[in-house]
């Protein structure tokens, strides 16, 4: 960006969740790869502010969040986080404690969780015959409402426990138009045959929330002719993710169908360590990868900081930096293709995410002194 002749750096401010488990090392790992993007691009410079978040933060103050941390990301609007939660730190209920979707997806409306599925060259998948070109599609998941809209409100007795799902007519045509506008932006159609493709998943044969949900985005679809719209029930589109992924460009889906499905995909995609993630709302967004915070593996140098290093990139495109997320993301790609970082059994990264990390950073600065481009 230049303004009369001088060159003006951007300035963004970020607030950074590292998270538990391995969420601070994964974190730490997009950070130092996103210094040196800065330093290669020179158009731009984040500043940081880190807070703690999560189930540890839950054991010490009961809480999994500080009112500091909500109020930097009410005024920053933007957010990189770690995964959080710890399997063994639980609330009163049962239920796990030290998530946040409730207070921030919520709390902040970003209504639209954002999850590419997308194959690395040379990662492998359990797919026979799947190559990269042909497994690149984005779930589009309602993020505020649905089943998961029950979270902590469950009406339970000695005999029975019940969860309520609640769809609007608000929130289905908003996570619709979303996932149309998606459709449109995204450059590649399916794989399959090159058509830009909404694909709505829902089990309306058997609930009317879900034939709700169907009305008002076949209402929806009106407004995007240039796009093929189809619906598909849940079980069907399990099935279909394994046997022709290469016919999804976006599916769009209520909130629990959203988190199973995204787990699918990631299995085929050689693991959940490769999938990020956006929670986008009109005025506030944060970008973490979809996976947990591993404990078990944590500290060991085993973790996959990818998934957190692309929804850095995510988070680039939502700043408007899309030459920087895509220089990024093709670094990422470089990386895996030449085989400098590689997977072990269980999944997990020969030399965990310092391997990965030097590995990106070296690719971009190559770029920087002209050894190559990136692409």
């Amino acid at each position: 960006m230049e303004q009369q002749g001088v060159s003006v750096v951007k300035n963004y401010r970020i607030v950074v969740l590292p998270g538990d488990g391995i969420g601070p090392e994964i974190v730490e790992a997009a950070l130092e790869v996103l210094d040196t993007l800065q330093e290669v691009i020179g158009e731009f410079r984040l500043s940081y502010q880190i807070h703690r978040a999560g189930a540890s933060l839950y054991q010490e103050t009961g809480e999994p969040i500080g009112e500091e941390a909500i109020e930097a990301f009410r005024d920053c609007r933007v957010a990189l986080k770690g995964p959080v939660g710890l399997p063994r730190v639980r609330k009163p209920d049962g239920t796990e404690a030290g998530l946040l979707g409730g207070i921030l997806r919520c709390g902040f409306d970003l209504y639209a969780n954002v999850r590419p599925i997308c194959l690395l060259p040379r990662v492998p998948g359990p797919l026979a015959g799947i190559t990269p070109e042909g497994l690149d599609y984005i779930i589009v998941r309602e993020n505020t409402e649905g089943l998961y809209l029950s979270r902590g409100l469950g009406l339970v007795t000695p005999q029975a426990a019940t969860d309520t799902m609640l769809m609007t007519a608000k929130g289905c045509e908003r996570i619709a138009r979303f996932a149309f506008r998606t459709a449109l932006l995204k450059k590649r159609g399916a794989p399959e045959d090159g058509k830009k493709r909404v694909t709505l998943v829902d089990k309306s044969n058997v609930l009317r929330s879900f034939a709700f949900f169907r009305k008002i985005y076949l209402q929806v679809a009106e407004e995007f002719p240039e796009v093929e719209t189809e619906c598909m029930y849940v079980d069907a589109a399990c099935a279909a993710l394994i046997s022709r992924p290469g016919h999804f460009q976006v599916i769009v889906t209520e909130n629990l169908f959203g988190d199973i499905l995204s787990d699918l995909g990631g299995a085929t995609v050689g693991g959940l360590g490769f999938c990020p993630s956006g929670n986008i709302g009109e005025t506030h967004a944060y970008f973490e990868p979809i996976h947990g915070s591993a404990p078990d593996i944590a500290g060991r140098g085993l973790a996959n900081p990818t998934a957190q290093i692309l929804s850095a990139a995510m988070m680039l495109d939502y700043l408007g930096e899309q030459r920087a997320a895509e220089m990024l993301r093709s670094a990422v790609k470089r990386v895996w293709a030449e085989a400098l970082v590689r997977l072990e059994a269980g999944g997990w990264v020969i030399g965990g995410s310092q391997s990965v990390t030097r590995a990106i950073k070296d690719m971009l600065l190559k770029a920087k002194g002209g050894a190559h481009e990136i692409r």
